[in-house]
């Protein structure tokens, strides 16, 4: 799914920089650790513990470019050129899209609330 796409309804002009407000923050960082820790059996999760001291500083800007071969990291991927933009897999996307827009996240939360009653 396209993070740009999502972002792009956001701010028309920059969706490369909600994307990367994004990225910068913490509780983004570990649930992209989570997600790959489930889902790639190469994630190098000791990459990922050093990406996270370095973002304490507050010099340090965390990049797509960065996560993905430091800790090499599946979920979540950019391309350059026509047809370019930043993809990641429908779960961070879902994660991403809550993060971006308070109406989406009390819907995911309503239908959440609503299977969980169902069973």
């Amino acid at each position: 799914m396209s993070l740009t796409e999502i972002a792009r309804k956001k701010d028309t002009e920059v969706p490369s920089y909600i994307i990367q407000s994004w990225l910068r923050n913490y509780g983004t960082i570990e649930f992209l650790r989570l997600w790959e820790k489930e889902s790639n059996p190469n994630f190098k999760d000791e990459e990922c513990t050093a990406l996270v001291e370095k973002m304490k500083s507050s010099s340090f800007t965390l990049t797509l470019k960065q996560w993905t071969a430091n800790t090499g990291a599946i979920g979540i991927t950019s391309k350059q050129g026509k047809n370019g933009g930043t993809f990641a897999h429908p779960d961070i996307a879902c994660e991403f899209s809550m993060w971006i827009d308070p109406t989406y996240s009390l819907d995911v939360i309503k239908k959440f609330r609503m299977a969980s009653i169902g069973q």
